[in-house]
């Protein structure tokens, strides 16, 4: 397989093709851009299909550049949204980052990555320079993009910081020198934007890359965490089995080809959803967790508990439900655990849990299984 044939596979836009083309046979290494903001701590195999993309790059001499968006994250990428993002505190960006980067360097090559935060350039900008800025574009233009238009012509409110974020990322390229920029096809109009950025500064254009949105769990919409269609990079090796086998048929040929680089099965529908599953927790997780992943999925489809489920150890007294999800390991924070709860995917001994705030009788509770979600159990014991 050429150069070409391997950065161009499973692309959906390539702008300008003819001129990427020259670019990959000048021989030069190329600066390729992949940029995020980091609004949200885990990362999926959503995010998963780009940074692929751009790992074929580093493999083929290129120079990865993965740009965390630290000062893009106060504004908020409105691609998509029917309303303003919230703002999101210096602690909770600088959390996130440090959780994104260990996941996406699951996939890239740490050593051979080129990591930079654009409060570089964009937090030393003067007002006169912001000013500068809005003169390379138009208000009409901006509001071509869907996701405003939509929003503008239903009275839906529009800040102006909004209206600025196109211009702030796309001024990103202008300080990388981006040759190339990657991203979902949700992102084509702030790729194209840089584009436009680059050249009003006197830049050669980069190229633009897209690359497909993975529909998540549901078959119906892209995979989001906020949406819970998703399977995390670090879930563990029997979630990422489990949520995999309730992938509806008609993904399948999509999961195999931007996932594993590969052809979908020639056989029934369940043993090519299997071997998708036995694939993506051997890329994530190697395989030696194959085995033990599939076998616990085929014990809890017959409705049975994991005769392995971890035990965790009840505190004295009462303890409050939440604290109960996180020490046995179903959440990392409060706020996940008060959402499985609303999202009815708490049980104990059976029994669905509804009310977050509920303290429950440590003694009562011994002998009994937490079950959290499909596939995740706990049997709870008395303290030691």
């Amino acid at each position: 397989m050429t150069q070409l044939d391997r950065i161009f596979g499973n692309a959906v836009d390539v702008i300008p093709r003819e001129e990427l083309e020259k670019r990959l046979n000048s021989g030069r290494p190329l600066r390729i851009k992949l940029g995020f903001d980091p609004t949200a701590p885990d990362i999926h195999l959503g995010h998963a299909v780009v940074l692929k993309k751009l790992r074929e790059f580093q493999d083929l001499g290129h120079t990865a550049v993965l740009l965390v968006g630290d000062y893009t994250a106060r504004i908020g990428d409105p691609s998509g949204r029917s309303k303003t993002r919230p703002m999101l505190t210096p602690d909770e960006i600088e959390a996130n980052t440090r959780t994104y980067l260990d996941q996406a360097h699951l996939i890239l090559d740490r050593e051979r990555t080129e990591v930079r935060h654009n409060s570089e350039w964009l937090a030393p900008l003067t007002l006169a320079d912001i000013i500068g800025l809005t003169r390379a574009t138009t208000v009409a233009r901006i509001l071509e993009r869907d996701d405003f238009s939509k929003r503008f012509g239903v009275g839906d409110p529009i800040t102006l910081t909004e209206l600025l974020y196109p211009l702030v990322q796309a001024y990103d390229s202008v300080a990388l020198d981006a040759d190339v920029e990657l991203g979902g096809t949700d992102q084509l109009y702030n790729l194209l934007m840089g584009r436009h950025i680059m050249e009003y500064y006197g830049k050669t254009p980069q190229c633009v890359l897209t690359m497909p949105l993975l529909v998540g769990t549901d078959g119906s919409a892209k995979m989001s965490k906020s949406l819970g269609n998703y399977i995390g990079l670090t879930e563990h090796p029997r979630d990422v089995f489990g949520k995999t086998m309730s992938i509806p048929d008609n993904l399948m040929r999509d999961y195999y080809e931007l996932l594993l680089d590969r052809d979908i099965l020639d056989a029934t529908p369940v043993e090519q959803k299997r071997e998708l599953a036995r694939g993506l927790v051997r890329v994530l997780h190697g395989a030696d967790t194959v085995e033990d992943a599939e076998a616990t999925f085929d014990t809890v489809a017959k409705r049975g508990i994991p005769e392995d489920a971890p035990e965790v150890t009840l505190p004295e007294g009462d303890v409050w439900i939440v604290d109960l999800i996180t020490l046995a390991g179903f959440a990392k924070t409060n706020g996940e655990a008060r959402r499985l709860i609303k999202g009815g995917g708490v049980r104990i001994g059976g029994e669905p849990v509804v009310d977050e705030k509920v303290s429950l009788d440590a003694e009562a509770l011994q002998g009994s299984v937490l079950q959290v979600g499909k596939r995740r159990y706990a049997r709870l014991v008395p303290p030691r």
